[in-house]
């Protein structure tokens, strides 16, 4: 196995940095910063990031590519679903209009984490917002499945803590699903629309009896079909083969608070991790907050998919 390097990628330090999302059209990294919601984009070419203030929102939880519409991007917002014009430059990003909003039922929650398929359908999920009361706890979140036709989010599954990392395995077929405080990774079938059945738990990553060491956060996979999982406050990455449901390898950060993966750089080789420097706990020191590049490992990933409107 080749030596794993991680470095830090020039760039803001995030007090809660996420969704990284791979475009090879532009050879960038798109990622936001949650709680200040700005997005940003790493230029492989020049080595620089960019970074922009989206205007009008109190959060920004993802940015993701609409296909064939150059410089246009999806972006959770509290409970919209935006439509977001970025140059990938300017020190600002406007929103073009809203794609459809939860609704006052929603107003406590706001998006969290969320990703396309294949197909170009976006699913993506909630949690109660940081100023509601005990919003790492109480399990009102749902995931959801934007229908572009109809303008709705589809509900899949209710009785959410966090919703939180999804992939795809090229190795089983198979949907993966991390709702941070369940303490596990669920896998399901899905069907021609996108629907989700035979739900199952791939693997258990809390002992029943035990104290939390570490919360599961984002997750991808490589082009064998394992999954890379970030563990948040546990300063590592781990990778997890879905046949065995085994831990395979450990990756260890200079980082506690590790939010997200994917993969990327013009070979797919690259996993680059979010990070947060908010201070939950104890305080934070750099280069929390920062995304990290991460070179060595055995596989490379599958290219990461745009949205279809």
């Amino acid at each position: 196995m080749a030596d794993v390097k991680v470095e830090v990628l020039p760039g803001p330090f995030l007090q809660l940095g996420e969704a990284p999302h791979w475009d090879g059209d532009s050879q960038s990294l798109y990622y936001v910063c949650i709680l200040s919601s700005t997005l940003h984009r790493y230029d492989w070419q020049e080595g620089k990031t960019y970074s922009a203030t989206l205007e009008g929102s109190t959060y920004a939880s993802f940015v993701i590519p609409v296909k064939g519409r150059r410089g246009e991007f999806v972006v959770g917002s509290g409970t919209r679903l935006l439509l977001v014009s970025w140059d990938g430059r300017a020190a600002t990003a406007t929103v073009a209009r809203v794609l459809t909003d939860l609704g006052p039922e929603a107003a406590d929650h706001r998006f969290n984490d969320g990703k396309v398929d294949g197909e170009g359908r976006l699913y993506a999920g909630t949690m109660l917002a940081e100023d509601s009361r005990n919003h790492f706890e109480m399990d009102d979140g749902k995931l959801y499945r934007f229908d572009a036709g109809r303008g709705q989010m589809m509900p899949l599954k209710s009785k959410v803590h966090i919703s939180n990392g999804m992939t795809w395995s090229a190795r089983t077929g198979r949907f993966y699903y991390i709702d941070s405080f369940a303490f596990d990774i669920k896998a399901y079938t899905v069907d021609a629309d996108g629907n989700l059945a035979d739900e199952t738990v791939l693997i258990k990553l809390k002992d029943d009896e035990a104290a939390t060491e570490f919360i599961a956060d984002g997750m991808t996979s490589d082009a064998e079909g394992n999954l890379y999982v970030a563990v948040f406050a546990g300063s590592k990455i781990i990778k997890i083969n879905p046949e065995s449901a085994k831990i395979v390898q450990e990756i260890a950060l200079p980082v506690a608070q590790v939010t997200s993966v994917a993969f990327g750089g013009p070979n797919l080789d690259v996993l680059f991790a979010t990070t947060a420097a908010k201070e939950l706990s104890v305080p934070q020191e750099p280069p929390a907050g920062a995304v990290l590049k991460i070179t060595g490992l055995t596989a490379p990933g599958t290219p990461m998919h745009e949205l279809v409107l």
